[in-house]
């Protein structure tokens, strides 16, 4: 064997070993929800006089195309107007302020107890704009929702009695839908891995006394809760992340609604998408800094403990799965001459199981929410492919979040966009294409050369990891070029916009 094998062949292994058993942590997930999932029960009926006080908090930034279409959809719940409360929690520096402002005075007009809370800065971004408003919130429970979301009126009917006589409770999660599921293949897919995340992950880590986390809005969390696990903390990017876990670790339970729902938009390009997952990527990285030695030295169940572990530690998965690309020419090329006894007996079974795994994940969660469930099958393998395509861009967010590189909380831009009639080009706040853009589409151009490569010589065992690798970087990286001239072509021209550079 030579010095390059030696070197290079181990961390190959480490990286599929490691890829491996997140497969099979997606396995165990997938069991535990069919061990333990319960039927849904209707919410209790609780009579007005027997409610607590909410506040609602809308944290906004520069959101002038979805921020009217949140307050007035907030504004309308089905709730005793004396104990709501509405907090738009606005650090906008654009029209947006004047967009809210003209929606606060037309509701208060009407009645509605709502107000615009303003900083003179940014200070924590998101987590500081919450952390302000809950100092002067006057509601015992304080709902969250981000400003591309459309909750329906009945929502804090739906949540709150989880919360009435159940004071171990500190939090209460909806499900998300998606309010432009079917506007492009991205939003198709990311529909799905949400669904997944949402269905399957939460489904078996709530039915299974596990721990799980609010994802950062359409939630509904006891005050008392968040003061007691030490407030709204802005050292991670993923303040919601941190929150719940130092919550959990001090006692609370959360409750998880499969049944309760609530719609918002996904991304609509690329770069945009790649920016939102940078963000979770490299905040959950920071969080598992952070509160690993704190789980650690926790009395939880073992089985408890190493769950919360694997979920902390689970984007660490595109960095293995970023070397897995780069290493495994090199693998092909140490392994020319094993023929087909060892494909058939070895490697395809692999590759089989590895996707196998992740893709029942994936079906078993459309399987239980969709009725037409098998018309969304066909996008699976682009489940996959995207999932390698994505991984240089998480894998820098996992090594940024190692190393301790700091960056700014960049929010996700939105548009507006449900229908394939409306239009994301020509507006604000787009994302623009970065270095990792280039790497993706030469390691998409790479992987052609390799696929060529390993038919000519006939070592067959990769080509089914090749093709999926090939197909992921080059959709991400071609649709980031794409998509970026697209933007430059349409707005350019235009008298006012802005554009965001994607981490």
């Amino acid at each position: 064997m030579e010095l390059w094998q030696i070197i290079l062949l181990p961390i190959y292994c480490l990286a599929l070993g490691s890829l491996m058993v997140f497969s099979f942590h997606r396995f165990v997930i997938v069991h535990l929800y069919f061990k333990n999932r319960k039927p849904s029960i209707p919410e209790p009926l609780i009579p007005d006089v027997g409610l607590p006080s909410v506040t609602v908090q809308l944290p906004v930034y520069n959101e002038v195309y979805v921020v009217e279409r949140l307050v007035r959809s907030v504004s309308a719940f089905d709730y005793p107007g004396h104990l709501l409360e509405i907090q738009v929690l606005d650090d906008s520096t654009d029209e947006t302020r004047e967009v809210v402002d003209r929606c606060v005075a037309e509701l208060k007009s009407k009645g509605v107890d709502i107000k615009a809370i303003r900083r003179d800065n940014r200070a924590g971004y998101k987590a500081g704009a919450l952390e302000a408003g809950m100092a002067v919130a006057r509601g015992d429970l304080i709902a969250v929702f981000d400003a591309d979301f459309v909750p329906s009126a009945d929502f804090l009917r739906r949540t709150v009695p989880h919360l009435v006589d159940r004071p171990e409770v500190g939090m209460v999660q909806a499900r998300w839908t998606h309010l432009n599921r079917d506007y492009s293949l991205i939003t198709k897919v990311q529909a799905i891995f949400l669904d997944g995340h949402f269905v399957m992950e939460h489904g078996a880590r709530s039915s299974s006394g596990l721990f799980f986390n609010f994802n950062g809005t359409a939630g509904i969390w006891r005050k008392t809760c968040i003061e007691d696990a030490g407030g709204w903390q802005h050292d991670t990017l993923t303040e919601d992340l941190d929150l719940s876990y130092r919550a959990q670790l001090a006692g609370w339970q959360f409750v998880y609604l499969n049944n309760v729902t609530a719609s918002a938009e996904v991304p609509v390009t690329v770069n945009g998408w790649k920016a939102q997952q940078f963000r979770w990527a490299k905040g959950s990285v920071q969080t598992a800094k952070k509160l690993l030695p704190r789980l650690l030295r926790s009395d939880l169940r073992p089985g408890v403990k190493a769950e919360a572990i694997l979920h902390l530690c689970a984007n660490t998965s595109y960095l293995m799965m970023g070397i897995l690309a780069i290493l495994i020419f090199p693998a092909v090329l140490s392994r020319q001459g094993l023929g087909w006894y060892r494909v058939i007996l070895v490697d395809l079974p692999l590759f089989a199981s590895a996707t196998a795994v992740v893709s029942r994940f994936y079906i078993h969660s459309q399987r239980e929410i969709y009725p037409d469930w098998k018309t969304r099958l066909q996008y699976i393998p682009w489940c996959l492919a995207m999932g390698m395509g994505i991984s240089f861009n998480n894998g820098r967010a996992v090594l940024e979040g190692l190393v301790g590189h700091e960056s700014a909380f960049n929010r996700t831009p939105k548009f507006n966009v449900i229908t394939r009639r409306d239009h994301w080009f020509g507006k604000r706040y787009a994302v623009k294409k970065n270095i990792m853009s280039f790497l993706e589409l030469a390691a998409g151009l790479y992987f052609i050369g390799v696929i060529y490569f390993c038919v000519n010589v006939e070592v067959y065992f990769p080509l089914p990891f090749l093709v999926l690798f090939c197909s992921g970087f080059l959709y991400m990286g071609g649709m980031s070029f794409g998509q970026g001239l697209f933007r430059r072509v349409h707005t350019e021209n235009s008298p006012d916009y802005e554009v965001a550079v994607a981490d």
